[in-house]
């Protein structure tokens, strides 16, 4: 992870903090068909997400009518909000006025020189960092000229030049990213990133996909790195509600042993030798723990005779027969029960343990 690091809103980034979890609100900042703001159902949103685990969220500014929103979503946010803007300065000045945590741009599409300092001298009065994202599709044309495709070096050029300009003013309070749909060409340009640059890293891949094969394909740009140590702040983009990327940003923080919060469930896929509803039981398990916070594994298996065994390392589990089935505690049976009440007796037992 990077040794620079930023704070953003009190959340540090980078200089061997935690990865951070950020997520997106899809509330439309405005809906016309309604009232002119949506603040209410964005707060709402920014509540479900704090609740998942997102420690920031960033919130789109598209027009003024959002910013007026933005400066109420700020006031009463649970975590610190960062600001999307592109195209329009004055909307990331009026941004950073509102109270913004951070500011996020795309110096693709801000190109006037001038305009981008007077954002960089408002941020350092106020204090807070910006986030320099360049994107495969809306990459400077001189350099889709010169590269002809988005590639890593393409990338890296882009946002070189992005960091020298900012360099230039005297602000160097900055986060750094290069979004890619490509898993690979994801792998590459964050690599090229942490040996040329020391900002801090903000990791994730754009247009990933419906959650299924969203969090896959997330998960194969971002483990390898993660792993390497390339990466401060993370977001897994999915079409679909934002708390989904927050969960799946915690799974892959789990998987890989990066950090710890709620259960990390286990259950076996099911086989001919499986005589209960295996999936239908671990999503009712889970559905049932959800909002138990402490770092836990629990399992929910098919097999009587192989179950603990196989997940001797759960604090708690279930495994079933046929009609009936045992709940385990670190691989010792608590006890044997009608598989009509497995799921009951395990939640009793954990909140029974969990609960102060």
């Amino acid at each position: 992870m990077s040794k620079r690091w930023v704070s953003v809103g009190g959340v540090k980034i980078g200089g061997g903090a935690p990865v951070v979890i950020q997520t997106m609100t899809k509330t439309r900042t405005r809906n016309p068909n309604t009232s002119p703001r949506n603040t209410p159902q964005i707060l709402e949103e920014i509540k479900r997400v704090a609740n998942a685990g997102a420690e920031l969220v960033r919130v789109a500014v598209p027009d003024d009518e959002a910013l007026h929103a933005f400066a109420q979503i700020v006031k009463k946010s649970p975590i610190p909000v960062i600001a999307d803007v592109h195209f329009n300065p004055k909307l990331a000045l009026g941004s950073i006025e509102a109270g913004a945590a951070k500011l996020r741009i795309n110096p693709g599409n801000i190109r006037s020189k001038d305009d981008l300092k007077q954002i960089a001298d408002a941020a350092k009065e106020k204090g807070i960092p910006i986030r320099i994202g360049v994107n495969s599709g809306s990459l400077p044309p001189e350099i889709m000229e010169k590269h002809q495709h988005p590639t890593p070096q393409a990338m890296i050029e882009a946002l070189s030049n992005a960091i020298a300009t900012f360099e230039e003013f005297g602000f160097e309070d900055l986060v750094i990213a290069a979004k890619s749909s490509d898993a690979r060409v994801t792998i590459d340009v964050y690599r090229m990133m942490a040996e040329r640059f020391g900002y801090p890293l903000h990791l994730g891949v754009t247009e990933a996909g419906l959650p299924f094969e969203g969090a896959i394909r997330s998960t194969a740009a971002m483990a390898p790195l993660l792993l390497e140590g390339i990466g401060d702040t993370i977001r897994i983009s999915l079409t679909g509600p934002a708390e989904k990327e927050v969960e799946a940003c915690w799974e892959l923080l789990r998987s890989l042993g990066l950090r710890e919060r709620g259960i990390k469930f286990i259950s076996c896929p099911g086989c001919g030798r499986t005589e209960i509803d295996i999936e239908r039981l671990a999503r009712e398990v889970k559905k049932r723990l959800k909002d138990i916070k402490e770092p836990l594994i629990v399992a929910v298996m098919g097999c009587v005779v192989n179950g603990p065994g196989e997940a001797r390392e759960a604090d708690y589990g279930i495994a079933g027969g046929k009609g009936q089935g045992i709940v385990f505690r670190k691989g010792e049976v608590v006890k044997s029960i009608s598989e009509d009440k497995l799921v009951d007796e395990l939640v009793g037992l954990i909140e029974k343990d969990v609960t102060p």
